[in-house]
């Protein structure tokens, strides 16, 4: 059965069902978040969404702002992009510095990363396509500490991922940040379940 791509109003749960299960499902969500996870660099962490992690998302800023049935429109409309849609992974992107004057320092210096981003499998890259909802990068050059990516794949391109062993990094061709992190075997195989 192909991944569900598209969170309608059948799938959320009224208010007062989620609360009760509420608790259990933030704990089994932590490890399928950890598999999806992997940081690049000192400040960047990759959090790979999908089906689950924007179901969960939804119903979490539901529960969080009580915003009832006018919420619910835009919470769709919010996280539904998100999931990846068939040849693509998709990514949000953090850059997480604890130092108020740090961050500002350093997103200064990352205008425009977010264009640079790329996943490379046995060296081919596949390089990001940003969320064009929001301006991510200020008129003065300050980048957002958080960008939405899509990653999109030829079929070669997923067959090449899907492939035991090859080799995938993930990383950063921005002048001023370029990292890269090679990516585990089993969170390859955890992400080529994203590829409908």
């Amino acid at each position: 059965m192909p991944n569900p791509t598209e969170i309608t109003r059948a799938d959320i749960m009224p208010l007062d069902e989620y609360v009760k299960i509420r608790a259990q499902r933030r704990k089994d969500m932590m490890p399928v978040k950890r598999e999806r996870r992997i940081e690049v660099g000192p400040h960047a962490t990759f959090y790979f969404e999908s089906f689950d992690t924007m179901w969960h998302q939804i119903h979490e800023m539901l529960y969080i702002e009580k915003g009832g049935e006018e919420q619910i429109e835009d919470e769709l409309s919010a996280y539904n992009p998100l999931i990846p849609k068939g040849r693509e992974l998709v990514a949000t992107i953090m850059f997480e510095i604890d130092d108020e004057v740090r961050r500002k320092n350093v997103l200064y210096k990352l205008a425009g990363i977010e264009e640079t981003a790329f996943i490379e499998i046995d060296g081919e890259r596949v390089m990001s396509n940003p969320e064009h909802d929001v301006d991510r990068t200020s008129e003065d050059g300050k980048s957002s500490s958080v960008h939405f990516l899509h990653f999109p794949f030829t079929e070669d391109q997923v067959a090449k991922f899907k492939k035991p062993g090859a080799k995938i990094m993930v990383g950063f061709a921005h002048e001023n940040y370029q990292h890269l992190a090679v990516m585990s075997d089993a969170m390859a195989q955890r992400l080529a379940g994203d590829f409908a």
